[in-house]
């Protein structure tokens, strides 16, 4: 799939698959069945539990699909309780001897944390890219003031902040920060956890491209140069999801989906979230 996100010196994959919650055999089967539709972007975590089974999945499905590891963007993260620099480094080898890969495309902080220093974990994180156990890195849930401070601390590119982004929240605030910085959106939840399955905006819009009111909100985001990362093991929903680079929103459509927008519409709040945006 040639769409690409520049940024930074990454080439990001335009969509990829999210896999938290998906274990086993079905997380397996699932990065398998999406790298032989088309998807050339995993995206996984320490936290999931799951990295063995998407390592797995990503040997079976480069094999089937004829693909080598450069054909590949694979993301795992490294969460909160680990970044303490020992913590980190310890952290990216599991993630790598799990995944069986000898690096990953792109590693994240997973999310901020308020005991260890950023300075400290960003000195791991870039410790990683220098020693080839990543080709690139960048945040997650960072907001505009935690990325003000990576940007001053960081000795490496950082290449994205992968934060909530879907029709239903307003994210222009941290968008606006990682437009100037340079660093690219990844989107979990793009679909709002389910919000855009039926919703009525996206669905008349649907109808007047022959598509479904998932793959619209997953086109809104691309448009705007937003990488999506939906989360899904169903075959027909991996290749619909997939199915949204042949037509394009009017500026009316996009309009529209505008005001879906709400400041209260954020699915991922956990009592570890910094003080987001307003």
């Amino acid at each position: 799939m040639a769409n690409v996100v520049e940024a930074n010196g990454a080439r990001i994959p335009a969509i990829g698959l999210g896999t938290m919650t998906l274990m086993d055999a079905v997380c397996v089967q699932a990065v398998e069945t999406a790298l032989r539709l088309g998807y050339r972007h995993i995206d996984t975590a320490e936290r999931y539990n799951n990295e063995a089974a998407v390592g797995e999945g990503v040997q079976h499905g480069m094999r089937a699909a004829g693909l080598q590891r450069d054909d590949i963007f694979v993301t795992t993260k490294v969460y909160q309780d680990k970044l303490a620099p020992a913590d980190f480094q310890r952290s990216v080898d599991q993630s790598l001897d799990k995944l069986k890969l000898p690096f990953v495309d792109l590693l994240l902080i997973h999310w901020p944390s308020p005991s260890v220093p950023l300075a400290d974990t960003l000195a791991a994180l870039c410790e990683a890219k220098r020693d080839g156990r990543a080709r690139h890195v960048g945040v997650a849930n960072f907001t505009t003031v935690l990325l003000d401070q990576a940007m001053k601390l960081t000795t490496e590119p950082l290449v994205t902040n992968q934060i909530e982004v879907h029709p239903f929240l307003d994210q222009s605030k941290v968008l606006a920060a990682c437009r100037k910085y340079g660093v690219a959106v990844t989107a979990y939840c793009p679909l709002g956890r389910g919000k855009a399955s039926g919703n009525e905006v996206l669905e008349r819009i649907g109808k007047a491209h022959g598509k479904s009111s998932s793959q619209i909100a997953l086109r809104y985001l691309v448009e705007q140069g937003i990488i999506p990362i939906p989360r899904t093991a169903h075959p027909d929903h991996l290749a619909a999801n997939l199915a949204i680079f042949d037509f394009s929103l009017t500026r009316a459509q996009i309009a529209e989906i505008e005001k879906l927008k709400k400041p209260g519409g954020r699915v991922v709040n956990p009592p570890h979230a910094p003080r987001w945006d307003a």
